[in-house]
């Protein structure tokens, strides 16, 4: 087997090189691609709203899809699903869009395809689980067929894909999950931001599936009802967005972590917080976390939690998982200067 593809050493985002075939034609092309999960620092909600808001690509926990062409039968291999792609259970629809829409991009549409996923995030939890798959699999699948993809292209594509899953994306996952730096994302554009020291996160996952098209309904209906209250929460949401920017490209994590703890009491009065999260978050801080938020849609999935160093991280990851979290993870933030 030949792979074809570059690997996790590619700069996250930059387009992998069309397949070369060496001394053995005959051998099976393989094209790969990656992608990371993502974290909402701030401003889940009210991005919807045009307020601004931050994403953290989450580079320890990666997904990884490897693409062969074939000669006709379209074949979906993970941990969730096997066989063949016009069969995918709903929860997946976004994964076979993503195959369908980058093998019509490459014209590749009489062509078959066998597409491998491995991948290290948990679904519908609120990390960009669909966004990264679909990620990982376009680049796949146009480097399988010959096809370099450019950022719009592949941005492109990933959005198609994560309209399956979501309705109407903002695309902030979309270009988080291809990042290796925070994403400042707001009204469609996005650009890196700058951090000036390493920051120490933790993920832990509440054990209950996020329920996002149903809590930006939840949000908008209660908008409809009274728009001064909404709109001024969504506006401090905003407004903590911008003063998290600047508190990111400064040495003071307490600053992102008051921050955080404001964000998550806003989030609930929005009605898309979640007993199971606000648990989290409360263990959290008792256990000296800077900061404690959920990220995401919410109504379920993960809360996010900036720890003091790495090895504070990793106790509270520990904690965690001994008073009922599903799961945890820790990441670290590297520095941008």
């Amino acid at each position: 087997m030949r792979i074809t593809a570059s690997d996790d050493s590619r700069t996250p985002g930059e387009s992998f090189a069309a397949p070369q075939r060496g001394a053995h034609d005959s051998d099976p092309v393989i094209g790969v691609g990656t992608a990371s999960g993502k974290a909402i620092l701030f401003g889940e909600h009210a991005v919807v709203y045009g307020h601004p808001a931050i994403a953290l690509p989450l580079r320890d926990l990666r997904v990884r899809a490897e693409a062969e062409p074939l000669p006709e039968r379209r074949l979906l291999h993970s941990a969730l699903y096997t066989g063949d792609l016009g069969r995918v259970p709903a929860r997946l629809a976004s994964t076979a869009r993503a195959v369908e829409a980058t093998m019509s991009a490459v014209r590749a549409d009489g062509s078959g395809v066998r597409v491998h996923v491995e991948s290290d995030l948990p679904a519908e939890r609120g990390v960009g689980s669909s966004a990264a798959v679909s990620a990982a699999i376009v680049q796949a699948v146009a480097a399988a067929f010959g096809h370099e993809l450019d950022p719009t292209e592949r941005h492109h594509l990933i959005q198609i894909a994560e309209r399956a899953a979501h309705t109407s994306p903002s695309g902030l996952d979309a270009r988080t999950v291809v990042s290796d730096r925070p994403v400042w994302f707001q009204d469609g554009s996005a650009h890196d931001l700058e951090v000036a020291g390493p920051l120490s996160f933790v993920i832990a996952d509440s054990g209950v599936r996020g329920r996002t098209r149903e809590a930006v309904a939840a949000v908008r209906a209660l908008r409809d009802a009274d728009p001064i209250a909404v709109e001024r929460r969504l506006d401090r949401l905003g407004a903590l967005a911008r003063e998290g920017r600047a508190a990111l490209a400064s040495p003071n994590p307490e600053e992102i972590g008051v921050r955080m703890d404001e964000a998550h009491a806003l989030l609930g009065e929005l009605g898309v917080g979640d007993p199971a999260l606000d648990r989290l978050a409360g263990i959290a801080r008792t256990g000296g976390a800077l900061g404690a938020k959920l990220t995401g849609g919410g109504r379920g999935g993960c809360v996010l939690l900036l720890a003091r160093d790495p090895d504070h991280a990793t106790e509270l990851a520990h904690d965690l998982r001994g008073r009922g979290a599903a799961a945890t993870w820790t990441t670290e933030l590297r520095g941008t200067r």
